[in-house]
């Protein structure tokens, strides 16, 4: 046999067999097709990637986050959701800015998390930044997955690619707190969300 034939050999066994071998994730819909830039993990009921790979999620596995499916979110599926604006005073420079993009609670809707009150939502930035907060209080302050400030996208390595923002000057328990502390459950840079039933 020559090497050609070999080779050729080779490659017709590797096809047959990459189906049963190759492919160790199960997906209930395509991935997301462009970069993706948020993880939803967690009691969530829809599906777009396998297991936490240490090998190559490492920002994640840096992070302890762990699972066995996920979903990833692009930037088109979130320009393809209602955006909503709101116009809070940031602490970052004690002026108002336009953040606009979807509700946490559309994108939550999205891949089935329980629409409980109790369920907890654990916010993970690229920083290493993670709080949690409660399902009621994602929807009673109307948290908006911002993808652009004042018109423009969100940049990495500034507040974004994503900022999981509220306007806190519009919620009376937090418009008399001080600036710097209005804005706790609030991270720029969110690329992790973990849905925790109630």
């Amino acid at each position: 046999m020559n090497k050609r034939q070999f080779l050729a050999g080779a490659a017709v066994l590797g096809a047959s067999a990459a189906p049963a071998f190759g492919n160790q994730h199960v997906h209930d819909e395509a991935s997301a097709a462009s970069p993706v830039i948020l993880t939803i993990s967690g009691a969530i009921k829809r599906h777009n990637r396998g297991a936490l790979d240490p090998a190559f999620d490492q920002l994640l596995a840096k992070h302890q986050v762990k699972f066995s499916q996920a979903y990833n979110v692009d930037l088109p599926l979130l320009a393809s959701m209602p955006a909503v604006t709101i116009q809070p005073t940031t602490e970052y420079d004690a002026r108002p800015h336009r953040l606009s993009g979807p509700l946490l609670t559309t994108l939550l809707e999205h891949v089935g998390a329980p629409g409980a009150g109790g369920t907890q939502i654990l916010l993970h930035a690229v920083d290493g930044y993670a709080v949690m907060t409660t399902l009621d209080k994602v929807r009673a302050y109307r948290f908006v997955v911002a993808t652009h400030m004042d018109g423009k996208p969100l940049p990495l390595g500034g507040m974004g690619p994503l900022w999981a923002a509220y306007d806190a000057d519009h919620i009376p328990e937090l418009s008399g707190k001080p600036l710097k502390e209005r804005f706790e459950l609030s991270p720029w840079g969110l690329y992790h969300v973990q849905v925790i039933a109630g």
